[in-house]
């Protein structure tokens, strides 16, 4: 059996549609009470004639307040209640004089004079205008109050994909200034073919940065091809000194993160581990799936923390770590892990713990395409 998916749309998204669909269903209701008591009470059918009257006459009047509300509803607040309550004291009084005016001229040989007829049609019309007014109020409240409430989480996504923007264009721009420095001396030695075949990765792994958003998750497959682009450059400096090895696990490779995490990290592991040393260094990068949880390592043989120089082991762990830490904690909050370790005969380990997500096939839900909640601004009101 064919499953229809029916689209979801909030009732206030239309706040003119929502204003009469409610107005309406309200009179409506208020009519079929009164009628359905009248008759069950033994008055006659001619009991519903003023009756349908008065429906019509507190939906129109109604409409009127509506009207005015809206003017003085963003006014200050004397200027709004104040306009309110009088208002509201000349409709009940409107409405009042037409319900005893219709019901004497339905009803000319009724013993209720004039006077008591319109006292007793003050009391129930002002019940029923004095509860629309409150309703109308409250609801418009309600709704300036959800609109603050999805801007503020607008602006706070807004501020949030920019913070990210900045992290993670915060790259070292050393690794663009070298590349492009051993191009040029590759091409002053007329070696054309590792010149071009360094252009070419160069310009893969800038394509990559470039058309993936700040925001954007990855897998962790696309991610550690990525990388291999980064390193392939990389190689062609640094040849045999680098020696860079992947361990991923099958189970782990549709895991979505955040794009260009691990770059800061394998980076680092050159400057201080590959750069300082005539040997070079081994970069390990691990990925497995435990769990709900995927967790990545990169670990190098330098020299780590206690071999380096107090300052450089203070800038090892600067702007590409502390740069990969925020990224989490603005794509995770506290569910991640982050821990660095050094151990005391040499080397330097990343260990990074997030959920696992994984990508969903496209169709297999729905979602917002304008990424947000649908606008809902203004009155509800005609």
């Amino acid at each position: 059996m064919a499953i229809v998916d029916l689209p979801f749309e909030p009732f206030f998204s239309n706040k003119n549609r929502a204003f009469w669909n409610l107005h309406s269903a309200g009179w409506a209701g208020i009519l079929v009470f009164r009628a359905a008591t009248g008759l069950a009470n033994g008055q006659p059918l001619s009991f519903l004639v003023p009756v349908i009257v008065s429906t019509i006459t507190g939906y129109s009047i109604s409409l009127i307040l509506s009207s005015i509300y809206r003017v003085v509803f963003d006014r200050q607040s004397a200027v709004l209640w104040g306009t309110s309550v009088v208002s509201l004291s000349a409709a009940i009084g409107a409405y009042a004089f037409i319900d005893a005016w219709v019901f004497q001229t339905v009803n000319p040989v009724s013993d209720t004079n004039f006077v008591r007829l319109l006292v007793g049609q003050l009391f129930i019309d002002g019940i029923l205008l004095s509860a629309w007014s409150a309703l109308y109020f409250a609801i418009n409240y309600y709704v300036r109050a959800e609109e603050q409430a999805d801007q503020l989480f607008r602006l706070e996504a807004q501020a949030t994909s920019a913070q990210l923007t900045m992290l993670r264009y915060q790259l070292n721009p050393h690794f663009l200034f070298n590349t492009l420095n051993s191009i040029s001396t590759l091409v002053l030695l007329k070696q054309t073919e590792p010149a071009n075949a360094m252009l070419s990765r160069l310009s893969s792994f800038l394509r990559f940065t470039l058309v993936n958003e700040a925001s954007a998750r990855v897998t962790l497959e696309k991610e550690v091809e990525t990388l291999k682009l980064y390193l392939d450059i990389e190689k062609m400096r640094f040849e045999d000194r680098l020696r860079p090895s992947f361990e991923i696990d099958e189970e782990a490779c549709d895991a979505l993160i955040p794009s260009l995490l691990l770059q800061p990290l394998v980076e680092n592991a050159i400057k201080y581990a590959v750069t300082p040393k005539e040997e070079g260094a081994d970069i390990r990068v691990r990925a497995q799936l435990l769990g709900s949880r995927v967790r990545i390592s990169v670990a190098d043989t330098g020299p780590g923390m206690a071999g380096a120089k107090p300052s450089k082991a203070t800038s090892s762990t600067g702007v590409g770590m502390a740069n990969t830490r925020e990224r989490l904690t603005q794509a995770y909050g506290p569910d991640h892990r982050f821990d660095i370790s050094s151990p005391p005969g040499g080397g330097f380990e990343v260990i990074v713990e997030i959920p696992y997500e994984h990508k969903v096939e496209p169709g297999s839900e729905t979602s917002d395409a304008s990424g947000g909640t649908p606008e809902r601004r203004g009155m509800i009101n005609a």
